[in-house]
């Protein structure tokens, strides 16, 4: 039972990346979050962060490279809870932040147990 859900959990990680990096290159909105977010070369920044959450999202659901998929998917949640989620903490207080971090900090939690579970052991 625990392999077959560690699979669905790869599924479903796999597709929530794969969307969205999609969504960041076909959708004009994002470029205009990335120039807003003060990040330096935010046109190329935006194509970097799509592809690998396309790759690696790709990777993770074909459950291949798990160890080398993870990792940039990691930096880019970190990423995105520190660019886009802590000033909500900051200026809205606790309950907006919880709402608008959810789905990055489960993304997070659902990354990390894929980890933790490939620690150990040869994953191709």
């Amino acid at each position: 039972m625990e392999l077959n859900m560690n699979k669905w959990i790869c599924y479903a990680v796999g597709y929530v990346f794969i969307t969205s990096g999609i969504l960041k290159l076909l959708v004009s909105d994002f470029a205009n979050l990335f120039i807003n977010l003060g990040l330096p070369f935010p046109e190329i920044t935006l194509y970097v962060v799509a592809i690998t959450e396309v790759a690696c999202g790709m990777l993770i659901a074909g459950r291949m490279y798990l160890k080398y998929a993870l990792a940039p998917l990691i930096l880019v949640m970190l990423g995105a809870l520190y660019l886009t989620k802590i000033p909500v903490l900051l200026n809205d207080g606790f309950l907006s932040f919880a709402f608008d971090a959810r789905l990055d900090i489960v993304m997070l939690i659902l990354l990390l147990l894929i980890w933790q579970h490939t620690r150990g052991k040869v994953v191709a």
